[in-house]
C-alpha cells in the first residue's frame, strides 16, 4: 500500500531522530510545517522540555506576518526564535528539520536562525 506524504514524512523524521538528540549543552531546533503556519522550537531532549519556541501564531509574529507569503513568514520565525534563543543564553543547537526537504521555508527559517546568532 502507497504511503501518502505526510506518512512519509514522519517515517523520514523518525528515522532522523534516532540520530538527531538535543542535549543540555546542544539543545534540538525541531521544525514542523503545517499548511498555513510554522513552527519551530529549541528542545532539551535530555529532560523533554521546550527552552524557547516560535510560531506564525505567536502575537510577536502574527502582528509582522500579515500580508506576507510562506517564505518570508518563516523568516520571521527564525529571527524571532534566534532572538529568544540568544535571551535564554543558548548559542548552539542542533537542526532537526523534522523530515522536510531543505528547501523553501526550511531553509528559510534555518538562515535567518544563524544570521541572528544561531549555530548549527
Amino acid at each position: 500500500m502507497a504511503q501518502s506524504r505526510n506518512q512519509a514524512r514522519q517515517h523520514r523524521h523518525h528515522r532522523v531522530r534516532g540520530k538527531v538528540i538535543g542535549t543540555p549543552e546542544r539543545p534540538r531546533l525541531n521544525v514542523f510545517r503545517s499548511l498555513e503556519n510554522i513552527y519551530a522550537q529549541i528542545i532539551d531532549d535530555s529532560k523533554g522540555h521546550t527552552l524557547v519556541s516560535a510560531s506564525t501564531v505567536d502575537h510577536a509574529v502574527t502582528d509582522q506576518a500579515t500580508g506576507k507569503k510562506g517564505v518570508e513568514r518563516a523568516k520571521l520565525v527564525g529571527q524571532v526564535l534566534a532572538e529568544r534563543a540568544k535571551a535564554a543564553g543558548i548559542k548552539q543547537v542542533v537542526f532537526d528539520r523534522g523530515g522536510y526537504k531543505y528547501q523553501g521555508q526550511i531553509k528559510a527559517l534555518a538562515d535567518a536562525s544563524r544570521e541572528n546568532g544561531l549555530e548549527f
